[in-house]
C-alpha cells in the first residue's frame, strides 16, 4: 500500500492569509480605486467563501456597482472580477518571492521525509495556480516541488471547499483509496471538503481558524512543528498517534491506521 499526503496551501504550507492575500487584495482594490479595504476581522469573515474571485464577488451587490459605476450584468462582471483577480494574483506573487510570507513549522521537513519514504505528495487548493506554485516552491524547494505528484488549483473543478470535488479529484489522480491518503487543512471548510470525500484530515490551525469547529479532524494541532524551532501544540486528538515537541512522518502514518 502507498500512502498519499495531500496539502490544503494557504495556511497550511504557509501563513499567507493575514499579511498575504488580505494585503494583496487591499492593493489591487486601491490600484482600481475601489472604496474597499478589509480588516483582520472583515476578511476573517470573507475567509467562509472558498476561492479570490468569490470573495470578490461578495462585494458586488446591485448598490456596491451602481455607487461606483461599475457593470452590473454577471458576463460583464465576470470579465472584471477576473482582471482584478489577476492583478491581486501578481501582487500576492511578488510577496511571496520577495520572501514576505514564512513557510510554517515542519512543512518543508515532512515534504521531504513523506518523499523520500516513498508517500504520493500532492496539493489541492481553490487558490489561483501561479500562488499555490510559488507558495509550494518557497516551502518544497525547487527540486522537491517539482516532484511532487500532483499540483491542482484554482478553477480545476467547479464546486471549491466545502464541496468535496477537489479531493476526489486529487484521489484519482493519485490513483489511491480514501483509507490510504491523509490531508493537511487550516479551516473548517478544508476539513468538510476532505471529509466529504472520506478522507481523514490533521488540521493545522492558525488565527482565523484555532476556535473554528474540528470535530471531524482526527488530529488538531498548533503546527507541525520542527525539532529546533516551534513545538507542536496539540488541541484535539481522535486517533492514535502519539505526538511529542513535533509531528512526526509515524504520527501521520498512525493517523491513517483504523
Amino acid at each position: 500500500m502507498v500512502n498519499a499526503l495531500i496539502f490544503d496551501c494557504d495556511g497550511v504550507l504557509a501563513d499567507t492569509e493575514r499579511d498575504g492575500h488580505r494585503v494583496a487584495f487591499n492593493r489591487t482594490f486601491a490600484e482600481f480605486g475601489l472604496p474597499i479595504e478589509w480588516s483582520e476581522d472583515t476578511y476573517a469573515e470573507k475567509l467562509q467563501t472558498a476561492g479570490g474571485k468569490e470573495r470578490m464577488a461578495t462585494e458586488l451587490t446591485p448598490e456596491f456597482a451602481r455607487a461606483n459605476g461599475l457593470p452590473e450584468t454577471r458576463e460583464e462582471q465576470t470579465d472584471l472580477l477576473a482582471q482584478w483577480h489577476k492583478r491581486k494574483t501578481a501582487i500576492y506573487t511578488d510577496m511571496v518571492a520577495a520572501g514576505m510570507l514564512p513557510t510554517r513549522p515542519g512543512i518543508t521537513r515532512i515534504i521531504a521525509e513523506a518523499q523520500d519514504h516513498g508517500w504520493e505528495v500532492a496539493v489541492a487548493s481553490t487558490s489561483a495556480e501561479p500562488s499555490v506554485r510559488a507558495i509550494l516552491e518557497r516551502a518544497a524547494g525547487p527540486e522537491r516541488a517539482a516532484h511532487f505528484d500532483v499540483v491542482l488549483a484554482g478553477d480545476v473543478v467547479e464546486h471549491k471547499k466545502p464541496a468535496p470535488d477537489i479531493y476526489l479529484l486529487a484521489l484519482g489522480r493519485l490513483h489511491v483509496a480514501p483509507s490510504e491518503a491523509l490531508v493537511i487543512e487550516d479551516s473548517r471548510n478544508g476539513l468538510l471538503a476532505a471529509a466529504a470525500a472520506g478522507l481523514r484530515c490533521v488540521m493545522t490551525v492558525n488565527g482565523y481558524t484555532e476556535k473554528e469547529d474540528n470535530s471531524e479532524a482526527i488530529l488538531v494541532v498548533s503546527s507541525l512543528g520542527d525539532p529546533d524551532g516551534e513545538r507542536t501544540r496539540v488541541i484535539a486528538n481522535r486517533g492514535s498517534a502519539t505526538p511529542g515537541n513535533y509531528i512526526t512522518l509515524a504520527d501521520l502514518e498512525r493517523c491513517l491506521a483504523l
